[in-house]
């Protein structure tokens, strides 16, 4: 069997799908030696009558279900985070009902979720009050459901803030309020443009140094920091200066192969968008990596680069769409539907492209169904098998 692909250049050409399905891997036991959270997608109700920029419709059993797919490979599961559109079609009702339902399952399962504490409930110009009473609602919530918080960044805190001092205050706050140690949660400009300059300073040596002061100030509080600014030096050496104990979470989806690995310095554990899809071959991965084999593991999780940074080429924060395209190729929903109709936001030659890279890796359990899908899609974009 063949399938016809639309190539960037709008022509079209063959691909051979492979036939294998994705081979059955160890789902045992917790990963040991790196501590790995996959930011995980909501499923939309896709038939649910929704009206634009109205409240989004949760198709809450197939949204749980995948939550329960990520746990059974080892993996933890950060919930409500920018993944699951969090500010792009999830708005705070959502995610609060969403952490909500997911902490409740990961005390069914025994697995572990970090879940989202931001500022989204604001949806216009607010004070600095008003940003923190939010962080605190949020933290609440979180607290409550028995899930791990972690900070997130916020657009209205980027809007209100006049410097670092500002920073530093409303974080300084929130840490004292926080019941347990949290995850501070750096996300660059390239995931939301909104968040340009954070920390008081479009300077990232600048910002680097609020950052780690807000840190240093109550390491206590801080189980450790995710990094999402695509920059694997920087991100190395941010990870250096680091108090003891608090651990660097890559959200480096260009380059966590060789971070996860680590250096004569040491590694970065993981909270990343990228294992939504990656989740078996993820989880394969870092356990070789528990034998202590790294050659190993960069031979498994170094040739998933080449789609991730394809699902995450700019504009970076519509990589939702291919991440749930590939949900849907695999099995895990019936349906390429998303909150806020987000699947129009890739062209078919990326999500072609998508399909062909994970194709290649044997992502697909089925790959019969994920070319049969395929040919769906392709055929309501006037492609004929």
């Amino acid at each position: 069997m063949t399938i016809r692909l639309p190539d960037a250049g709008g022509r079209l050409r063959i691909h051979e799908p492979r036939t294998d399905p994705l081979a059955a891997l160890p789902t045992d036991g917790l990963l040991l030696s790196r501590t790995v959270f996959a930011a995980a997608h909501v499923v939309a109700d896709p038939y649910a009558d929704v009206s634009p920029g109205g409240p989004a419709a949760v198709d809450w059993d197939a949204t749980l279900a995948f939550r329960r797919h990520l746990w059974s490979h080892g993996l933890g599961v950060a919930e409500a985070m920018d993944t699951a559109q969090r500010g792009m079609g999830l708005d705070w009702a959502g995610a609060a009902e969403l952490i909500r339902r997911s902490a409740a399952e990961a005390r069914a399962a025994g697995g572990r979720i970090a879940c989202g504490v931001g500022t989204d409930q604001l949806t216009g110009p607010a004070t600095l009050p008003e940003v923190r009473a939010a962080y605190e609602e949020q933290l609440a919530l979180v607290e409550e459901s028995g899930a791990q918080p972690v900070l997130m960044a916020s657009r209205a805190l980027a809007r209100a803030a006049t410097g670092p001092e500002d920073y530093l205050d409303v974080y300084g706050h929130l840490l004292r309020q926080a019941a347990g140690p949290v995850i501070l949660h750096w996300l660059g400009p390239m995931f939301d443009p909104a968040l340009a300059g954070y920390w008081g300073s479009g300077d990232l040596d600048a910002a680097t140094e609020v950052f780690l002061k807000v840190i240093a100030d109550r390491p206590d509080k801080v189980d450790g920091v995710k990094v999402s600014l695509l920059d694997a030096g920087r991100e190395v050496a941010l990870r250096r200066r680091l108090p003891d104990g608090v651990r660097c979470y890559t959200g480096d989806d260009f380059n966590y192969a060789e971070l996860i690995a680590g250096d004569e310095s040491g590694f970065s554990h993981a909270l990343l968008g990228v294992f939504d899809p990656l989740a078996p071959l993820a989880a394969r991965a870092v356990r070789v990596l528990d034998s202590g084999d790294t050659k190993g593991f960069r031979e498994l999780l170094d040739p998933t680069v080449e789609l991730a940074r394809h699902l995450f080429q700019p504009p970076t924060r519509f990589y939702k769409t291919g991440v749930v395209l590939l949900a849907w190729l695999a099995g895990h929903q019936d349906h390429f539907a998303m909150v806020g109709g987000l699947q129009s936001a890739r062209s078919l030659p990326h999500l072609a492209r998508a399909y062909e890279l994970a194709d290649g890796l044997g992502l697909f359990p089925d790959p019969l169904r994920a070319e049969a899908r395929m040919k769906t899609l392709l055929a309501l974009y006037g492609v004929s098998s």
